[in-house]
């Protein structure tokens, strides 16, 4: 009989994967369970919301808490949206988190411009019932992307704010570690990604299941000469962001805080250092930088990849890792690498499609973060002097993309000037 074979076959599945995984894989397959036995009694609430529509649309959505980069972008986004008016007047949104919620501080400051609904399994089991019924997407909110394709981080203010209680705490904790209030004491943040976030929050599952980012890490230690070198020219303090971070900075600097690891981490100033920073330097596109972007502060990217990921506000500057050809025997073009992105099935997200084609992304040596850092932070200053030679090598660059893509809007970002200048060839 084929329906018992199958029947078989997945209780078979269900056993291995409990004698893999545990009691973390019998807790997940019993909220699996409590879900399916709850919707039945869903089904009676989500037919009274089909019936208040004429008066009310009530929408159910999902804020996807489990990381930070989305739970920031996303619902920012969302909010940029709304201020629009582009939902009909009459909805009224309500939002549950995911399981597993990377920041609980900033769930609360959301929670000041959204309804987010707790218990969440109450709200998942209603939109699983929307779901099985007709008409489920007039009832569903669909976030839209994480990235800035319309660009409204440079047409509204920041959603996210402090109270004046939590101004306090964040100014005391700057106070104590030197940082006084006036104007000439600005600070940076910086980050590298690395495995470590993902090593603990996705231990119940398989590396392979999860480790398919893998080309976006970089090490931490090539963006310290960059940071020592903006210190010492500028005198500004800077902190080394991360909930969970792989290696441990040995810097015998104190304007340099190690703020991933040295204990002073906190939710709440993990917000707060990235809406107060003078500018955050990243590598490997970081969750963390959304929260930066979020407060509308500049973003240098370092480690760039994919190169057609270069986006973000006009303070933005960025360089890409580079693309080494094994059968080539050189480095790729950026011309080359688009084609490559932009043809075939692969999209270059995981790290195996580069194996597959032969393909090594290499890291930004410590020489070049470190230019592109002196160059952004003279940009801001208004100090930065540009030559006819560095605009026509930005524009060679630019006219590589096409005027407005889909995934990213309009790109409003600019490549390092002398990562241009290093790399002339690549424009070919």
């Amino acid at each position: 009989d084929p329906s018992m074979l199958q029947w078989k076959s997945f209780l078979s599945r269900q056993f291995n994967q409990i004698r893999e995984d545990g009691w973390a894989a019998v807790w997940l397959k019993a909220k699996a369970l409590l879900k399916l036995a709850v919707i039945p009694f869903a089904v009676p609430v989500v037919l009274v919301i089909r019936l208040l529509r004429p008066l009310i649309i009530i929408r159910l959505g999902h804020l996807r808490s489990e990381r930070i980069g989305h739970f920031v972008g996303n619902t920012e986004m969302y909010l940029c949206e709304r201020d629009i008016g582009i939902y009909d007047p009459r909805t009224f949104d309500v939002f549950y988190c995911s399981s597993h919620i990377c920041n609980h501080k900033l769930k609360e400051m959301w929670g000041r411009h959204l309804h987010i609904f707790s218990p969440a399994i109450v709200l998942k089991c209603l939109s699983l019932a929307n779901e099985k019924l007709p008409g489920a997407e007039i009832h569903k909110v669909k976030l839209p992307s994480d990235q800035d394709i319309h660009g409204y981080y440079t047409r509204f203010k920041p959603h996210l704010a402090f109270t004046s209680k939590e101004e306090a705490i964040g100014r005391q904790y700057l106070e104590s570690i030197g940082i006084g209030s006036n104007n000439e004491d600005k600070f940076i943040c910086f980050f590298a990604r690395d495995t470590a976030y993902l090593d603990i929050v996705q231990s119940h599952r398989s590396r392979e299941e999860w480790s398919y980012h893998d080309f976006r890490n970089a090490s931490i230690h090539n963006h310290v000469p960059a940071v020592e070198s903006l210190i010492q020219k500028t005198g500004y303090y800077a902190f080394r962001m991360g909930s969970m971070v792989k290696d441990e900075l040995k810097i015998d600097n104190p304007r340099i805080v190690d703020y991933a690891v040295n204990g002073d981490r906190t939710e709440f100033l993990d917000i707060y250092l990235c809406a107060k920073c003078y500018l955050f330097l990243q590598s490997g596109g970081s969750g963390i930088t959304a929260l930066a972007r979020a407060f509308r502060r500049p973003v240098i990217t370092v480690n760039q990849i994919p190169l057609h990921w270069c986006h973000g506000n006009p303070s933005t500057l960025f360089i890409p890792k580079k693309i080494w050809s094994k059968e080539k025997k050189r480095f790729m073009t950026f011309r080359e690498m688009l084609e490559i992105y932009n043809s075939g099935t692969e999209r270059f997200l995981h790290s195996q499609d580069y194996h597959h084609k032969g393909l090594e992304y290499i890291e930004n040596t410590s020489k070049e973060i470190t230019a592109a850092v002196i160059e952004a932070n003279e940009r801001l200053k208004g100090t930065w002097r540009t030559t006819k030679e560095d605009e026509e090598l930005q524009r060679r660059f630019l006219e590589l993309f096409p005027n407005k893509s889909q995934l990213h809007g309009k790109s409003r970002s600019r490549i390092g000037a002398e990562f241009l200048r290093q790399n002339r060839e690549l424009l070919n």
